[in-house]
């Protein structure tokens, strides 16, 4: 009976909390998944970085979003060994985790909307109500989708599209 519990514990749901960087698969998104690691000589704890490919066929995650993933009982490729379960943040709209309000710098936009009410409003403060979603400007502006690398040679013959300088 014990060695069915502990058998039963390894093949539990495992959830997981991580951030989406840039990937050069399909249908996967590539996720670092952080870790605290006690070092015994000085008696501290250190951030280790995993990294794990998620099945993500919807694409709902962004390069930069923090998504819950879960692990699979059985991997689908030799890499893709968990699946994408959901956006808790997106990138670039704050939100608090405790209250779920959004947050611009270190105050609540609903103080801010408030006090703009109360002191009037500036035509030069950005209007959040306004402003489109991410992902508007992808393949256009935004090549945060794809996976970049750095530029070592330059070669009019050879051209290299997703580079950084």
């Amino acid at each position: 009976m014990v060695g069915g519990a502990a058998r039963a514990s390894k093949t539990a749901l495992r959830y997981l909390l991580g951030t989406c960087v840039p990937s050069s698969k399909q249908n996967a998104a590539k996720v670092r998944i952080s870790q605290l690691e006690f070092n015994d000589h000085i008696h501290m704890h250190y951030k280790k970085y995993d990294f794990v490919y998620a099945n993500d066929p919807k694409k709902l995650c962004k390069t930069g979003d923090v998504i819950l993933i879960k692990e699979l009982s059985n991997k689908l490729t030799r890499l893709i060994s968990h699946e994408v379960i959901e956006v808790i943040y997106p990138l670039g709209d704050i939100t608090d985790p405790v209250t779920g309000k959004k947050i611009v710098a270190s105050q609540y936009r609903e103080d801010i909307d408030e006090a703009d009410k109360l002191l009037g409003k500036k035509d030069s403060v950005f209007d959040y109500s306004k402003a489109p979603k991410r992902g508007r400007l992808e393949g256009v502006r935004d090549f945060t989708h794809k996976k970049m690398y750095l530029k070592y040679y330059d070669d009019p013959h050879e051209p290299q599209p997703d580079t950084v300088y």
